[in-house]
């Protein structure tokens, strides 16, 4: 058998060259999570404006908030890179898998946080910059740093840095931020915990292995599940929150309703099933694109 064979039949190897490099730094930046993170700031935008905010303005904040994502996850898989060569889940990424250097990566994570601050300095305002830019340490430093290998509520207070982009989106609008902007910022702080312990309930032996002290880990899988039953009920009830500030209309209402009875149903099967944890990790991320896109149609059509 050929070295090239070997190759092949590698799980772990990649093709080389300048496009697989290309390939390599893009994964660095967790496309999909930006993706999530994009999904609300976009309605922000239009909550904030009671309509439209215009093609231009919606562009701009877009690309500056991808830049700080990027620069965050990058960066984020630099100081993990140790637990992502012994998670199965992980172990693909390219600082495991010695396709980029750590100290390349480091230094294209800290590119790119510093030039979405400077865009949406230039393109947006002061405020919206700032803002992403906290995003960014409160993942890095708070939660990656601090809370991830050293506490079960990890999550919890480092998921705030995932509801940041709902103040940017208003920022970016409004030059200021009001009190639905904070109740959109809270919903995605309540929902980050019952999604990413659905994660973690799939994968709790490898984060045992791992020695990072998810929740299913340190209290095992009912315990946890109640715990995503109650965060979902206070997420469940803030979104109505939106409605008696006058933020928003009853294509809102309607549809946070309905979403929020599916996801609480969803939550409490998992006691049944608890081997679904999956399907609700993907039923959560509907959820959340469903309620802020509702948000966003809410406003074109009020």
């Amino acid at each position: 058998m050929t070295d090239d064979q070997v190759r092949l039949t590698d799980p772990l190897s990649f093709p080389s060259g300048g496009g697989a490099a290309v390939r390599a730094y893009l994964e660095l930046t967790k496309p999909r999570i930006i993706e999530l993170l994009l999904v609300t700031t976009v309605p922000a935008m239009f909550v904030a404006a009671g309509g439209w905010p215009g093609g231009r303005l919606i562009a701009a904040t877009l690309v500056g908030g991808t830049l700080s994502a990027a620069g965050a996850n990058a960066i984020n898989q630099v100081l993990d890179r140790d637990i992502d060569r012994i998670m199965n889940r992980t172990r693909r990424r390219p600082l495991p898998t010695d396709r980029i250097e750590p100290g390349r990566a480091l230094a294209f994570g800290i590119v790119l946080g510093a030039a979405g601050f400077v865009w949406l300095w230039q393109a947006t305002n002061m405020l919206a910059a700032v803002l992403s830019t906290l995003g960014l340490l409160v993942y890095v430093v708070v939660y990656t740093m601090f809370l991830k290998r050293s506490s079960t509520q990890n999550i919890v207070i480092g998921g705030a840095a995932g509801a940041v982009p709902v103040l940017v989106g208003w920022a970016a609008v409004a030059d200021s931020l009001a009190l639905p902007a904070w109740v959109m910022f809270a919903i995605v702080f309540f929902w980050t915990p019952p999604h990413f312990w659905a994660l973690a309930l799939r994968y709790k032996d490898e984060y045992a292995a791992a020695g990072v002290p998810m929740l299913p880990v340190v209290v095992g899988e009912r315990q946890t599940i109640e715990h995503m039953s109650a965060y979902t009920i206070i997420l469940v009830g803030v979104s109505l929150l939106l409605y008696p500030l006058g933020a928003v209309g009853w294509i809102y209402l309607g549809a946070a309703l309905s979403l929020g009875v599916w996801l609480f149903a969803s939550v409490r099967g998992l006691m049944a099933h608890a081997g679904d944890a999956m399907r609700f990790f993907g039923y959560s991320n509907v959820y959340l694109a469903g309620l802020f896109t509702a948000m966003a149609v809410d406003r074109l059509f009020a």
